[in-house]
């Protein structure tokens, strides 16, 4: 039983993932049978994967209300965002910016969601297609908090969340109890969440077995496509765009950037995690001549601020989801969503599968087939590993970047 007990959470995932795939593949082989399409495909697979569901969306609100509270509250000078953490940030909304126009760029190029059938896979579609700037705007602010978090509403609760957060930064003497009780609820969610996610495998793979049960090797070819459309936007990303912004900003060479960084992106690769990279991070830039005071501060800024490759997966699954269901999103739309999924990858809590946390909200607002997500959980470990090496490779280089450009000024006064 040790080495069953050695596997980690991730690899489970994806043995479920493979042998719901092909539990379904084979089961839709006999789907006119009363028993698999009654009793194990309607009722057995359907409970199973609707059971996880539904104990994730339980924790997606108070999760990441909690979650973008204490990332503020983290934050132990406001001064210090103003003028270091100021350059970070722009830097991180400029390659975050990059990061969706790639993201809006490569799927009506190749379309990966034409041939895929969710028409009755989730919500009806609405896409804020019709919602105008103004309105979505107006739509940021909770009328009612308590009834924005009964109801869900994505941006009114993270805009409660950052104001909450802000408050705990600028008053934190005169409001300690209340800052260690947030820090209490926050962390009362994440051992809540593993809980939780310790059934992720049996649920991914009654969806699985459901998915491609029902719609059989038709959904194979889209999903593989989708997953391409997510690498190639991260691979564009980590290739072109970042050696691009060290080339321009520094005048430095990128290949002896990623010659000295590698070990980095090995680790933040295999380990799938931003913190955990952390001490790594901060001791490679240091021997690469970024000074301990800017990298301790932009570094775990960047962690829930720089999330370019999470953002290439909320979009490119989005224009996924809306070609399944045959939608062409225009520009206002585009910029709309934009807005949404930038403000949904911020407020991503550090845990495991946290995108899906996020992007269930978005594709609750959007209307979008919930049925995607349900896909994509399956390949989360391939996806994940991806996702953390594009987002602690640009944490590295918008760190460089401006420890370079703080260096400058200051040689020249």
């Amino acid at each position: 039983m040790n080495p069953i007990r050695k596997i980690s959470l991730g690899n489970w995932i994806l043995i479920a993932m493979v042998l719901g795939l092909l539990v379904g593949l084979i089961l839709n082989q006999h789907h006119d049978n009363p028993f698999i399409k009654e009793i194990l495909m309607d009722n057995v697979f359907y409970f199973g994967g609707e059971l996880f569901i539904r104990l994730m969306k339980m924790l997606v609100v108070p999760l990441v209300f909690c979650s973008i509270i204490m990332s503020l509250a983290s934050i132990s000078d406001i001064r210090q965002l103003r003028t270091i953490g100021g350059r970070a940030i722009l830097f991180y909304m400029l390659v975050s910016a990059i990061a969706l126009i790639i993201s809006f760029t490569i799927p009506p190029i190749i379309q990966p969601g034409i041939g895929m059938n969710l028409a009755n896979a989730g919500p009806a579609p609405n896409m804020a297609g019709n919602m105008t700037i103004t309105e979505a705007v107006l739509n940021i602010i909770p009328e009612n908090p308590v009834s924005a978090m009964t109801n869900g509403e994505t941006l009114a609760i993270i805009l409660f969340g950052i104001l909450i957060g802000y408050i705990l930064v600028k008053f934190k003497d005169e409001i300690h109890v209340a800052d260690r009780v947030f820090k209490e609820l926050n962390d009362l969610m994440m051992i809540l969440t593993e809980t939780v996610m310790k059934f992720a495998p049996i649920g991914i793979f009654c969806m699985m077995a459901k998915t491609f049960g029902t719609v059989g090797f038709g959904s194979i070819f889209p999903l593989a496509k989708l997953i391409g459309c997510i690498i190639l936007g991260m691979g564009i990303l980590i290739i072109i765009v970042y050696p691009a912004m060290l080339l321009i900003f520094t005048r430095s060479s990128p290949l002896e950037f990623f010659k000295k960084y590698l070990p980095v992106m090995i680790f933040a690769f295999s380990s799938t995690s931003s913190n955990a990279t952390l001490p790594l991070h901060l001791d490679t830039l240091e021997e690469m001549g970024v000074s301990r005071d800017i990298s301790s501060f932009t570094i775990p800024l960047g962690i829930p601020l720089n999330q370019t490759g999470t953002l290439i997966i909320y979009g490119t699954v989005i224009l996924f989801a809306a070609q399944t269901q045959g939608i062409d999103l225009a520009i206002p739309s585009l910029l709309i969503i934009s807005f949404i999924i930038l403000l949904g990858a911020i407020s991503a809590p550090s845990v495991p599968m946290a995108t899906f946390f996020s992007l269930n909200m978005i594709f609750n607002l959007l209307g979008l087939p919930l049925a995607v997500i349900n896909l994509l959980m399956g390949v989360y470990s391939i996806l994940d590993m991806f996702e953390t090496l594009c987002n602690v490779t640009g944490n590295g280089i918008c760190t460089t970047i401006t420890a370079f450009l703080y260096r400058s000024r200051e040689g020249s006064k």
